[in-house]
């Protein structure tokens, strides 16, 4: 193999690296833009989901109100508290709409 030769495969390698690399970062950026929720997943949110955090909401909170007495006899509320009652209610409230993920 010449010395020509050798640098044409070479020249020849790295063209197909470099256009592989920017197919990929662009099929990545593209995949990164379309992440919007459908319509479909957004009333599915709105309708079902929202409704069933905010009665895991009020049961959590419910659950939380019962256990207190116990849980501040032992200084142990805040883990109840946020699992109970914060976690559901930023399930419900504070998410987009459709982002069930």
């Amino acid at each position: 193999m010449t010395l020509r030769r050798f640098a044409q495969l070479a020249s020849h390698t790295a063209a197909a690296a470099a256009l592989a690399v920017c197919a990929q970062a662009q099929a990545a950026s593209q995949s990164l833009a379309d992440d919007t929720p459908s319509g479909e997943a957004m009333a599915f949110d709105l309708f079902i989901v929202r409704p069933l955090g905010l009665v895991g909401t009020v049961l959590g909170t419910a659950i939380f109100i019962v256990s207190l007495p116990v849980d501040l006899i032992s200084f142990n509320f805040a883990d109840p508290a946020r699992r109970l009652v914060i976690e559901p209610a930023k399930f419900t409230f504070t998410r987009d709409l459709g982002a069930l993920e």
